[in-house]
């Protein structure tokens, strides 16, 4: 039980730090609603599972590769820089009573899945944290311990999900629409800054 523990605070910390799918989910949550923003976070779940599906079968070799990582910093900078683009330009249409439920809930979706399956940092964490695990977890337990364990992580990271969605889609109704607009203004300016981070780390891989 102590195992199992310990890789769902493993999920809730790779989920907790404030990075491109936390500000999306509050943005949204705000804007639309708490499915919209529970579905930025289960989309990136989704991304999630295909890394961890990746570590498990070996790919690591391929996608530590210098264009592979030139590639994959560009692609998070061009989703990031648009969807903070978005929601800065969107910012000024939030309206208090009937902005609920106005984006779709498959673009939320995979909003959440474009932002962490393009995030570098998401693929560290897999390819790195994850990828020592597994190598000591499958020499340790049989299969059905592994896929419990790694089953632990999600369960984490759905907690954190649900939290950050019910924060967010119920603080709305404490706040003003000027602040709601400045919330939103700060959630799309802070997406493009980690896109620029992104982009400059691109240029670094590539000169």
């Amino acid at each position: 039980m102590n195992i199992f523990l310990s890789y769902l605070l493993l999920g809730l910390s790779l989920a907790a730090p404030i990075g491109p799918i936390n500000a999306a989910q509050i943005d949204r949550g705000i804007r639309s609603g708490f499915m919209n923003s529970w579905l930025i976070g289960v989309g990136a779940v989704v991304a999630d599972g295909v890394y961890m599906f990746v570590v498990y079968i070996g790919v690591v070799q391929f996608l530590e590769t210098d264009f592979m990582q030139t590639f994959l910093w560009f692609f998070g900078c061009f989703v990031l820089m648009y969807t903070g683009i978005e929601t800065f330009m969107n910012a000024g249409k939030i309206n208090l009573e009937h902005s609920r439920g106005k984006e779709p809930l498959v673009k939320s979706f995979f909003s959440g899945f474009l932002m962490s399956i393009s995030n570098p940092l998401t693929i560290l964490f897999w390819l790195g944290i994850y990828g020592s695990v597994l190598a000591k977890t499958a020499a340790t337990y049989n299969t059905g311990q592994l896929v419990l364990y790694s089953s632990a992580i999600f369960i984490g990271l759905l907690i954190w999900d649900i939290v950050m969605a019910s924060v967010s889609s119920n603080f709305r109704k404490f706040l003003t629409p000027q602040l709601l607009v400045g919330i939103s203004c700060l959630s799309g300016i802070s997406l493009i800054g980690f896109g620029i981070y992104f982009g400059m780390q691109a240029f670094n891989v590539l000169f």
